[in-house]
């Protein structure tokens, strides 16, 4: 049976890693990733808005991995529309790398699970087999949060690299372009950033479980018998 010491870490470690699967789900699943503001430069170019005037055409857009909304101001007020990343838009998108971010994720959920399993098991008892203890468990971490980076840093190159935000807001645009002004990354994509930490929480708190800590000894006062004490 682990010590006290060790279950308490291994049991902090599968709440970690319980916590970092919602985490990924939650975002994964909300429509927060990214927000910014267009500018409807066909619509600007037309009537030669100045600045003052610019704020008729300036609108909002926002999507996720899978559903977003925009706003667009081209000089008529504000038209709220709704859209979905598959199955037409993601033929205009970079298809491998944005079906990469959510293979990414899947796998970084599924060895969540399994991290959350091994804490669990090594919380309760010592294994026998070494994959199934702290260096499985460190494994299984490593690989998780790997994953989730890998995401992070798929997606980070997908708005930068290649222009997502601005591909999406001109999505079936046939007669006004839309150009990016401000794209800030949203609660979802810090959500993942948390998630990586997470697991490297994990790893700090399992190299610890593996400190062997040495063992307070008190010194036992050594009776010395004399002959007088035997007289008494």
């Amino acid at each position: 049976m682990p010590g006290c010491f060790k279950k308490t870490l291994f049991a902090l470690a599968s709440l970690i890693s319980f916590v970092s699967f919602i985490l990924i789900v939650v975002a994964m699943g909300t429509p927060k990733w990214m927000t910014g503001k267009i500018l409807c430069k066909t619509g600007a170019d037309l009537v030669n808005a100045t600045d003052p005037e610019l704020v008729k055409f300036i609108g909002e857009i926002y999507y996720g991995l899978f559903r977003g909304g925009k706003i667009r101001q081209c000089g008529l007020g504000g038209r709220r529309s709704k859209f979905t990343i598959f199955p037409h838009m993601v033929k205009k998108l970079n298809t491998g790398l944005h079906v990469m971010i959510i293979m990414f994720l899947c796998v970084a959920i599924s060895f969540s699970l399994v991290s959350f399993g091994f804490c669990i098991l090594n919380a309760i008892k010592v294994p026998y087999r070494a994959i199934k203890g702290p260096a499985g468990a460190c494994l299984w971490n490593f690989i998780a949060g790997g994953f989730v980076v890998l995401a992070v840093t798929s997606f980070m190159a997908a708005v930068k690299l290649h222009h997502l935000t601005e591909r999406i807001a001109n999505f079936r645009e046939n007669v006004f372009r839309f150009i990016i002004l401000e794209e800030h990354f949203e609660d979802c994509f810090w959500i993942c950033v948390a998630s990586a930490t997470a697991h490297a929480v994990n790893l700090l708190l399992i190299a610890i479980s593996g400190i062997h800590f040495p063992k307070i000894k008190t010194k036992t006062e050594e009776v010395n018998v004399t002959a007088e004490d035997i007289m008494y």
